[in-house]
Parts: C-alpha cells; sequence; structure tokens
C-alpha cells in the first residue's frame, strides 16, 4: 500500500522554493491518492498537472496500482492549515463554530492555535432610540470552528 508520508514528501520535493503549500494530503486503502495544494496567488491547473506527473514518475504501477487526483483548493472550501488563514487575512469569512453560531467577519490575525476576526454588530446603547454599529474582535481556537471559509459575494 502506497504510504501517505510517502506522497507528502514527493509533493513537498516538487514544491520547495516555491510559495505553494499542502493543504491535505489522502491516500485510503484502495490506493486512491488525493493531493491538495494552494498559494498566495492561486493554484492552475498546469501547475496540478506538473506535479501529477512528478508523482506518478516517483511510483511505480508495476509494483502498486493507484488513482491519482491533484487539484487546488477551492475557492469556497474550508480551511484546513494555517497558511490559508494567514492567505485570507482581511478577507471576508464564514465561521461555524462547534455549537453552531454562524457568521460572517473580516479575518483579522491567524497565529498557531488561533485566529481573530472583527465581527460588525448592531448594537443599542443604553438611553438611545436607535441602534448603531460596531465592530469587536473575537477571538477563537481552532478547535472551536467547524469551519471557516472565505466568503464569497456577488454585487
Amino acid at each position: 500500500m502506497i504510504q501517505k508520508e510517502q506522497i507528502y514528501q514527493f509533493v513537498e520535493a516538487f514544491i520547495a522554493g516555491t510559495e505553494n503549500f499542502i493543504v491535505d494530503v489522502k491516500v485510503n486503502a484502495e490506493n486512491n491518492i488525493v493531493v491538495e495544494i494552494d498559494s498566495e496567488k492561486g493554484i492552475d491547473i498546469e501547475y496540478c498537472a506538473e506535479l501529477s506527473r512528478f508523482i506518478e514518475s516517483q511510483l511505480d504501477r508495476e509494483v502498486e496500482d493507484f488513482e491519482l487526483e491533484v487539484g487546488s483548493a477551492g475557492l469556497g472550501s474550508p480551511f484546513k492549515v494555517l497558511k490559508q488563514y494567514q492567505k485570507n487575512i482581511g478577507n471576508e469569512v464564514e465561521v461555524l463554530t462547534k455549537t453552531g453560531k454562524k457568521f460572517s467577519a473580516i479575518l483579522k490575525d491567524a497565529a498557531e492555535d488561533t485566529f481573530t476576526v472583527t465581527v460588525t454588530k448592531q448594537v443599542k446603547p443604553e438611553g438611545a432610540k436607535r441602534k448603531i454599529t460596531v465592530e469587536e474582535d473575537e477571538v477563537y481556537s481552532y478547535n472551536e470552528v467547524k469551519y471557516t471559509k472565505y466568503l464569497i459575494r456577488f454585487k
């Protein structure tokens, strides 16, 4: 059986010296391999094809048959690694917490264990007749959320 670590090493070797990074590598019992990569500027189909050919050149179909899929992280896909959070600082994101709270906010910061979003809220100050708009920073640990993803809006 092909090992996930082996594929991970092939991908790391191929992307070394580039701005590209690994989002996910999966290998199941049937040797179906799925590689997901990303970069600050996005990944084009030609780069995915080159990586696919490189991985195939490192494996021997005579020894083990496999199925290989190489792709880039989808624009609306949930973030899986810290670099995806860092790439999207300043962008609007959708967050779903494990408690079921779903909201949109601006991603402000992403650290090793937590990320910070700026949430716009309507609040009614004591004694006021109308609500006012305020911005608040909220900090979440990655294990508090089911997902965070780039929010696509068409205006």
